[in-house]
């Protein structure tokens, strides 16, 4: 649900205070954001998703793997393929180091360009707006 507009104010006046207060723990909090994976990430996770299925299934089919009953390389071939998915889907985190004039606190918030990218809640919350500005 997006904030009012006097929520959203309060909230920069807190923001910009935090700034003005303690700058280091401020952008320390803020974090980064995440980019979108790469080609050669993406295939790198695929090639361990395949390993952690081979592990699997070799870990099911081969009795010598197994401590008592417990099919521990299937186990292991499980977290590996889920780790690959992981870290296809997910790119790496951008330090919030680079230009902050972008994102200053109590800086306008430019809205996405007609057409431009975005994800489908933005695009949602967009036309949510539009309709209640009309």
């Amino acid at each position: 649900m997006p904030l009012s507009d006097h929520e959203q104010r309060m909230l920069d006046q807190i923001e910009s205070a935090l700034y003005a207060e303690d700058p280091k723990f401020a952008s320390s909090v803020r974090g980064g954001a995440f980019r979108a994976p790469s080609t050669k990430r993406r295939l790198q996770g695929g090639a361990l998703f395949v390993v952690g299925l081979a592990m699997l299934v070799c870990g099911v089919a081969v009795k010598a793997t197994m401590i008592g009953s417990f099919p521990i390389l299937s186990v292991l071939g499980f977290i590996v393929m889920f780790g690959g998915v992981v870290f296809a889907i997910t790119g790496p985190r951008t330090g919030g180091k680079g230009d902050r004039s972008a994102s200053a606190p109590g800086a306008p918030r430019q809205k996405r360009a007609k057409g431009g990218g975005g994800s489908f809640t933005s695009r949602m919350e967009d036309r949510f707006r539009k309709r209640f500005d009309e």
